[in-house]
Order: C-alpha cells, then structure tokens, then sequence
C-alpha cells in the first residue's frame, strides 16, 4: 500500500511537469492512474504556449520535460528514441535530440570521488587534475589531468548519488509498466514489464564504468592495425566502478564542417573514413558504437577519427546481421518478396500471418526511394518506416534493430553535414557489395547451412542422451510405452545403422564441403 502511494505522488509531480509543456497526453494515452493525470492537467499551467518554444512539436516539447526530470528521465528519453516503431520517425527523431546535459557537480567532490574509489590521494595519482569539468551528462562528467608519467588523460566520475536516485526512479517505472500490463492488453504486445528491465539493465551496466572501458577495449582490438580509426587508451590503474580513465583526444567535432575545411581537411575524404568505419563496426565485427552523435567523434590533426564515451554499444550477432543484409538489397533491388520472406524466415513475423500482405507492405516503403539517386536515400528512415508497420503483422520488437536504426540516423546526420551531395552509403558501396557477396551469395548460404548441420550433429550426443533420460524417468515413473509404438518409432532393420559411423560419416562429408567451399 505505502509503494502505492509513493508512487502516486510521484506520478503527480512527473504529470505536472508534462502538463507545464503541453505533454501529458503522454500518460493520458497509457491510461494510468486517469484521476492523478486530470488532476495535474487542473492544477498545472502550461509554460509553452507563447513565444518560440510556443511553436515546438510534441517531440522536442517532451523532450524539455524530461530534461526537467532529471537524469533517469533523460535516459528514459534516449532510450524511446529509438522506438519509432512505438512513437513515429518524427517523435522519436525529436526525442534523439534530447540534451544530456545537467548543470556539474562540484570539482572537489569529483576529487573525493576518485580518491575513494582509486584507493590513493589524487594527488599521488595525476599530477594535474581540472576542478572543472569539461562535459556534465546526467550520469557522470568529465575532468582534464596529466597522469604522474605525464599523459594527457580524461577522467569520467560518476555524480554523487546517482545509482541511489536511479533505482527510485526504476521503481517507479516498474509500477507503472505493471500497471500498464494489468490494465491494457491492447499494449501488452509492447512487453512494458520487460522493456523497464531491460533499461534498467542497460543503465545500470553504464553506471560501472570497468564495463564502459572494457567496451572501448574490444572496439579498439577490432580496429587494431586501422590508423584511420581511434580508440583512446584505457588507463586500467586508474579505473574502477565510478571511475574512467582514458587518453585525451584532441579534435574538431566531425559534423563542423567549415572549422574541418579551414584547418585543412577534406569533409569528402572525413566522410568516406566514417562510412567505411562505421560499416565494419555494424556489418563486419557485430559491435558498435551506439552513441555517434557529433560530441563523440572527432577529427583529429591528421584527419583521422576519434571517437569517445562507450557506454552505449551495440551488438548483432552473425545471423542478424545476413538478415539485416537481405533485407536492404531487397528494397535497393526492389525485391519485396524477399524483404518480406526474410522477416517471416527470421522469426520476426508469425507464421500466420500473410507473406503477401507483408510484401505490399514492404512496396508501400520502397517504391517512393526506388530509382531515387542514393546519396538522397536514408537507410536508417527505411528502416524506422518499415518497423512502423510491424505492428499490424504482431512482429515483435528488435532492440538489436532499433538501436542501430537511431545510430544510422545520427551517422547519416554527420554524413549530411559533412557533405550533403555524398551518402554514406555510396562511399562504403564497394565494402557492401563483397560483404553482400560472401554472406549472402549461394556458396555463403550453402557453408551457413552446412554450419547449422554440423551445429546438430555436435549436439546430437547430448540429445540422445537427454531422451535415454527422459525414458528412464518414464519408466521409473511406472510409464511404459505400447510394443506397437516402439515398432513404429524404429526404422526396418534392413536400415539400421550404426549411429556412431553415421555420425562420423556426415562429419566427415560436412568438413570436406566446408574445405571445398573456402
């Protein structure tokens, strides 16, 4: 009872905010606790309907909201800007805008921070340490110092108190998405419970920075041997739970084009850099970096990119990434069958439902850009169209996707920037081109299922193993199956085999079509 009540006034001061910039149509459409929400909307003024901001869509209005909120909020809001599935291309393209910025805490409170958790004076850890901070986000922010062997470094703290306010602010959201699970089963197919876990997760996996720097760590292990491309060192002395440590990087935001050309760069030859890196952390290695807004990459003295802060990364594993593959040379080709084939092959889309709707859906996306020049293509629009429409064909949610579908969007903007006559795309072309060759061609498909074969008879063992047991607990349990059935489940003697040779057998034909095919 005393968790309900906390929280209904804590639902009361976050619909009085919302209601102060026109938002809280927000909760009204979520249908929770209706009498709280009229309530706000009564007693709370709107604090946006004259002026500039008067004019700002829903989108960025909420934005302000929940940069009024406070840290968790924020994060909140970072995290539905990916859902344009949920929220439309333009809400969430306003949320990706949302500024992490918070006013910094205190430069000594920093130093105390990094004492603690280092174990040792600061003193004795960098022999110059900036009270003030260069960056304040809503989790930590970041100071200048020189390490005591001379290095330029960058120190992330966490601000003080921060795990403690996130926690009650989860709590909070756990309540109402329980609420919305109980009492919507229209939105129950947005699996609420398990889209607060899963932020929680990712939140609090940001909050330890050790995870933060391992990140940085493997990107810069994949990139190893690319000058092009840079990762700041990880000083792993002087890091810990609530502390970073990384080299300094010095630079020209990559998206400030007219400061790039004036010391000397070429925007064109910048942004071919940044496809082809981009491309090999999504399609290449499966890791990525998730949080490429223009803060975070830089263009170094000798032209090459620099990118900074790790805490939001991004994973496709092998077969995610062929699907993902599939999926855009079907539109670019026109192909809309096989867009279509591809969702229902990847379990993406139930069985019963139409492939032939699916793909009238999918030419409803793609004849608009066909035959359009590319560089005015957006691959990251297509995709936030095309998940737009999944709710009609009950496919449920990719996060995998969504995260790159908004790192796509904010990549594209850098692109844009840097020169609004090339698309990223067409740089990294003949990089798609043979990846599209070796993972989608037919020998590629024929060594992948030759893979997953391999795959079952490795687990073989363990599941004829696992029915030998089921058995056994069968007869143990005083169950016996008929003669009759027994005489239908085993195969006439004259095709009996042995199961070992067999075995042996397909591995040994597998392998050599493996080698065959390499």
């Amino acid at each position: 009872m005393f968790r309900h009540l906390r929280h209904l006034v804590h639902l009361l001061a976050i619909a009085r905010a919302l209601a102060r910039h026109d938002v809280v149509f927000v909760l009204e459409a979520l249908k929770v606790a209706p009498v709280v929400v009229g309530l706000a909307r009564l007693v709370s003024r709107r604090a946006v309907p004259l002026g500039r901001e008067g004019a700002l869509r829903p989108g960025q209005r909420l934005a302000k909201a929940l940069q009024e909120l406070g840290p968790s909020f924020i994060k909140l809001g970072q995290a539905l800007s990916t859902r344009s599935d949920l929220l439309g291309e333009e809400f969430a393209a306003d949320l990706s805008e949302l500024q992490d910025r918070l006013p910094p805490f205190p430069g000594d409170e920093a130093r105390r921070s990094v004492g603690a958790e280092l174990g040792a004076p600061v003193e004795s850890l960098f022999s110059a340490f900036d009270e003030a901070p260069v960056a304040a986000a809503s989790i930590a922010q970041v100071h200048l110092a020189v390490t005591g062997e001379g290095e330029e470094v960058a120190v992330k703290v966490l601000r003080p108190g921060i795990e403690q306010a996130f926690q009650r602010d989860l709590d909070f959201l756990m309540w109402v998405a329980e609420l919305i699970a109980q009492t919507q089963p229209a939105l129950r197919r947005l699996k609420p419970i398990e889209v607060v876990r899963t932020f929680g997760e990712t939140v609090r996996m940001e909050m330890d920075l050790r995870f933060e720097a391992a990140a940085a760590v493997e990107l810069a292990e994949n990139f190893a041997g690319d000058p092009t491309f840079r990762v700041p060192r990880v000083d792993w002395r002087r890091t810990a739970r609530r502390v970073l440590t990384t080299g300094r990087v010095r630079g020209i935001p990559a998206d400030e084009r007219e400061r790039l050309i004036a010391a000397g760069h070429d925007p064109t030859a910048i942004l071919e850099r940044a496809a082809v890196s981009f491309f090999n952390q999504v399609f290449r290695d499966g890791f990525f970096h998730a949080d490429m807004h223009p803060g975070n990459v830089f263009v170094e003295a000798g032209g090459n990119l620099a990118v900074v802060d790790f805490g939001i990364m991004g994973r496709l594993d092998h077969r995610t990434r062929r699907y993902l593959g599939e999926m855009l040379s079907g539109f670019l080709t026109g192909n809309y069958r096989r867009v279509a084939e591809v969702h229902f092959e990847a379990g993406y889309v139930p069985r019963h439902k139409s492939v032939d709707a699916f793909t009238q859906a999918a030419r409803s996306i793609g004849e608009p850009i066909l035959g359009r020049p590319l560089h005015e293509i957006s691959i990251a629009r297509l995709l936030g169209q095309m998940f737009e429409i999944t709710e009609a064909f009950e496919m449920e949610t990719q996060p995998q996707l969504l995260l790159l579908q908004k790192t796509m969007l904010t990549a594209e903007g850098i692109g844009r920037a840097l020169n609004p006559d090339l698309n990223m795309w067409q740089l990294a072309q003949p990089l798609i081109e043979t990846w599209m060759r070796e993972t989608i061609g037919p020998e590629a498909q024929l060594r992948d299922r030759l893979l997953d074969a391999l795959d079952t008879v490795e687990r073989l063992p363990r599941l004829l193993s696992d029915a030998e047991a089921a058995t056994r607990t069968l007869a143990d349990a005083g169950i016996r199956l008929h003669p009759e059935t027994m005489r239908e489940l085993a195969p006439p003697r004259r095709q009996r085999r042995s199961p070992a040779a067999a075995l042996w057998a397909l591995v040994i034909l597998l392998l050599i079509l493996l080698v065959l095919l390499k």
